[in-house]
């Protein structure tokens, strides 16, 4: 790809060469080949429609559930957190929520306003956007089955709303047309009461930083829990609390977590990945799948 593309109207900011350990939770990641920043969604829209055809297009929330490879992205990263971020009440009991809202945001707008089913959200470290892609969830939640609908953008700027019955979710999986990407999402909630929801929210977030190493550079859970079990419960039997890779580290307080202890690379943590699946399978019997999204190029 050409570094500098001749692009005309855009409203957003548009970076070359970002490094993306400035924008992931692991604090590791090369550059981004291109880096925007959009305006709104119709700056977006108008950002994609410019681009070469074959641009690989990657979008990106909070930074949480992804490896970026030391070498860094080639074609165009969409940054959503923080731009993409209106929230407003459509209905009594809906909220139209923008990809780049963080979900954590969302539980506490949706409380504030009496509506409740939203409290789980409290405990994803990432945007709703995210959310979406993966069917993201926590303490017994999941996102789409409070989702009532959706809008969507492809790579020429199209916009689109699509209901739910146009994809196929699962655990931690969500297919739908190709070459389209969420940028919108109504909720459907229920009214409730607010001092509940507020409590039912405070109690997940302590309940998270009694289990989880919260205060530390970790990307969330690494691996998918297998059916019947918990990747935790697995990786601890396996002897594999607190061995490291370089400066990657499985956490002592979480064994499903890994933390960037302090200058680790991609490469270190991905080795450390490879390590515990690989002691698990021969120590357990079990194949754990990964969670975490590895993007990006070897240096």
């Amino acid at each position: 790809m050409n570094a500098a593309l001749q692009m005309s109207g855009l409203r957003g900011e548009l970076r070359h060469e970002e490094p993306m350990a400035r924008h992931t939770t692991w604090r590791i990641g090369g550059p981004a080949e291109r880096f925007y920043r959009p305006a709104d969604i119709d700056d977006l829209a108008a950002y994609l429609s410019q681009l070469p055809e074959g641009e690989p297009v990657f979008w990106l929330g909070l930074g949480s559930n992804l490896l970026v490879r030391d070498g860094g992205i080639r074609g165009s990263v969409i940054a959503t957190s923080g731009v993409l971020n209106g929230l407003t009440r459509v209905a009594p009991d809906r909220l139209r929520v923008e990809s780049g809202v963080s979900c954590a945001k969302v539980a506490r707008e949706a409380a504030r306003a009496g509506l409740v089913g939203a409290e789980f959200l409290a405990g994803i470290p990432g945007t709703l956007g995210g959310a979406l892609a993966m069917n993201a969830g926590a303490f017994g939640g999941e996102t789409w089955p409070i989702v009532a609908r959706v809008e969507t953008l492809d790579r020429h700027g199209v916009r689109r709303t699509r209901a739910v019955e146009d994809y196929r979710v699962g655990y931690r999986s969500v297919q739908g047309p190709s070459g389209e990407w969420f940028v919108a999402a109504e909720l459907q909630l229920a009214p409730g009461d607010t001092p509940a929801a507020q409590a039912r929210i405070k109690a997940l977030l302590a309940r998270r930083g009694e289990t989880q190493p919260t205060g530390q550079a970790t990307a969330g859970s690494v691996f998918r829990n297998p059916a019947g079990d918990f990747a935790a419960r697995l990786i601890e039997a396996s002897g594999l609390k607190g061995v490291c890779e370089g400066a990657a580290c499985v956490s002592e307080k979480h064994a499903n977590f890994i933390v960037n202890t302090g200058g680790a690379t991609a490469a270190q943590v991905e080795a450390l990945m490879e390590r515990v699946a690989e002691t698990v399978a021969r120590e357990q019997g079990v194949s754990l799948q990964r969670e975490v999204h590895i993007v990006g190029e070897a240096p």
